[in-house]
């Protein structure tokens, strides 16, 4: 397992439209991905449950992978939460 920690950039935080490529970019792995925000920690799979973190620009994230790609699942998945888009 390995874990990142990571503020998210993005301007809207990670709410409808960057929750949903959360989500698409991280099944496209096979690692196991979890999310935690504040001491609560979330499926990355699960759109919902990655919205009831409630996590805006600013927020610091623990993102966690385990399993054969987890080095590139956790890469792929900062580079959303850090990007400036809207």
């Amino acid at each position: 397992m390995i874990t990142l920690e990571v503020i998210i950039r993005n301007k809207i935080g990670l709410h409808a439209r960057p929750a949903a490529q959360f989500v698409k970019v991280a099944e496209g792995f096979k690692c196991d991905i979890w999310v935690t925000k504040d001491g609560i920690r979330v499926n990355g799979k699960s759109i919902l449950s990655l919205l009831t973190l409630a996590a805006e620009e600013g927020s610091l994230v623990l993102l966690e992978a385990e399993g054969l790609d987890e080095a590139e699942a956790l890469e792929a998945l900062r580079n959303i939460l850090q990007e400036d888009g809207e």
